[in-house]
């Protein structure tokens, strides 16, 4: 049974992955912070920033979980298949 090839980000790739969301959520706070409106038209942004984030991360996790729970049952499906390949004689008689 060969296992199928994990990729791994690189370092680079996780690091602007980073970047881009600190850039990215700390521009979008400082946008609401200076915009010139009222408390709760502010604080009513920033709780809906907030949510977006945190779903985010919990879509990113269900679709990992997902992914990972395929690739799990795709090998044991393999291995069982493997298995059953191994012990079938085509040439042994039944009977005899």
């Amino acid at each position: 049974m060969s296992a199928p090839m994990q990729t791994r980000t690189t370092a680079a790739y996780y690091l602007q992955a980073v970047l881009s969301f600190a850039l990215s959520g700390t521009a979008l706070a400082a946008g609401i912070i200076y915009l010139p409106v009222g408390g709760w038209t502010r604080a009513f942004l920033g709780l809906g920033l907030l949510f977006t984030v945190s779903s985010a991360f919990t879509l990113a996790k269900v679709i990992r979980d997902r992914q990972e729970s395929n690739d799990m049952v795709t090998r044991v499906d393999q291995a069982r298949l493997e298995k059953l390949l191994s012990e079938h004689d085509p040439f042994k008689v039944e009977g005899v």
